[in-house]
């Protein structure tokens, strides 16, 4: 069941990206021929106007068929030097109305991690996390290396304010140091009743691209904890301010795989994500509706933010490559010759495949590690 619910819910994340093509195409006046939930063999069609919509036996998805999809083939194999098309088409209408249809997809991705977080905001939710009174760690494992001894705090200290956000909990720690790998934080602990100021210099965990201070949690001081519910208003700002924070970390994360961190372990692939995510709503479910909902939707806005980041991409075959192609019409008022751009687009494919390859390596790594813990 694990597998299905992450297959189910990376499929909506998908299906929801082919919606906003479509939404786009059908305003740029590009006619769509079949758009699909799911994928694979049809299982029931109808046909409303122009469209034939379809549910397809794999709900892995959908797809949003454009007519003029083709024409680059046509034109490449009648070896033309541009692709000739109908108003109606792909390639037959203006490169800005190509760009919105091409960002459209990327940007529905966006639009959801948005809505998620304004969700979340709505409804709060509870969870259990250690108090931000700490030990340092090499107290308890006298092999790691602790960057909070190194920088003057104390076992005992409580930890109030990290680079000006104000510590609830542990949960709270761990969130901004593990993004803030080689980096100096300002920590502000009350000690014996002061409040004691310190710059602490991470140290980064090349295993997972995190960032270390080297810190527990107080043991027994684990606690069932709310977070706070907003009205409508307050939660849109929250849910906008919370996916712009995701999207800043999830472009610095890609920035950390630079730094020498082990990016096989660091990257996760398909079967990774599928896995994680279905244990994330099962055992989210299981300890609550409400739990279950936020959880789920938090996983979900975090893979929307990075698939928005990883469509744009100007690499052929992806969204962004659509793109650049059509911004580079766009400013010198000639299409990209199909030949130009279908050597263009082996980068793409191999580009795409070096992900592929990378990731698949990660969850080989990563199953093998668990069945070995078993």
């Amino acid at each position: 069941m694990t597998v299905i619910y992450g297959l189910l819910c990376l499929g909506f994340i998908i299906f929801f990206h082919e919606l906003g093509h479509f939404i786009a195409a059908r305003i740029s006046g590009v006619k769509v021929e079949s758009f699909s939930i799911g994928m694979g063999p049809v299982l029931l069609h109808r046909n409303i106007r122009t469209t034939d919509y379809r549910l397809s036996l794999l709900p892995i998805g959908g797809y949003c068929g454009m007519k003029g999809e083709k024409d680059f083939t046509a034109a490449l194999n009648a070896g033309l030097d541009k692709i000739t098309a109908g108003k109606d088409s792909l390639y037959g209408i203006h490169p800005l109305r190509r760009i919105s249809i091409a960002f459209a997809g990327p940007f529905f991705n966006l639009l959801f991690a948005f809505a998620a977080f304004t969700v979340i905001a709505l409804t709060g939710y509870t969870y259990y996390a250690p108090s931000a009174k700490i030990i340092l760690a090499d107290e308890v494992y006298p092999a790691v290396h602790s960057a909070a001894r190194d920088a003057g705090l104390k076992t005992g200290d409580i930890i109030l304010i990290i680079n000006g956000e104000r510590i609830t909990d542990f949960s709270d720690i761990s969130a901004i140091v593990s993004t803030h790998p080689d980096e100096t934080l300002s920590v502000e602990v009350s000690r014996a009743g002061k409040k004691i100021s310190f710059e602490v210099h991470t140290d980064m965990d090349k295993t997972e691209g995190t960032g270390k201070i080297g810190i527990t949690s107080t043991p027994g001081s684990i606690e069932k904890r709310s977070a706070p519910t907003y009205s409508f208003f307050p939660a849109v700002g929250k849910g906008f301010k919370d996916t712009g924070q995701m999207l800043f970390l999830t472009l610095k994360s890609i920035s950390i795989l630079f730094k020498g961190v082990d990016v096989t372990n660091a990257v996760s692939g398909p079967a990774r994500i599928t896995t994680m995510l279905g244990d994330t709503v099962k055992e989210g479910f299981d300890a609550g509706l409400k739990n279950g909902i936020t959880s789920t939707l938090q996983f979900l806005a975090v893979i929307s933010v990075s698939l928005f980041i990883l469509n744009l991409l100007p690499v052929p075959i992806l969204d962004g490559g659509m793109i650049l192609f059509a911004l580079i019409e766009l400013i010198t008022g000639k299409q990209v010759p199909p030949k130009i751009q279908y050597y263009v687009q082996y980068i793409g494919i191999a580009f795409i495949g070096f992900l592929i390859v990378l990731g698949l390596t990660g969850d080989i790594r990563y199953f093998i590690s668990f069945l070995g813990r078993r």
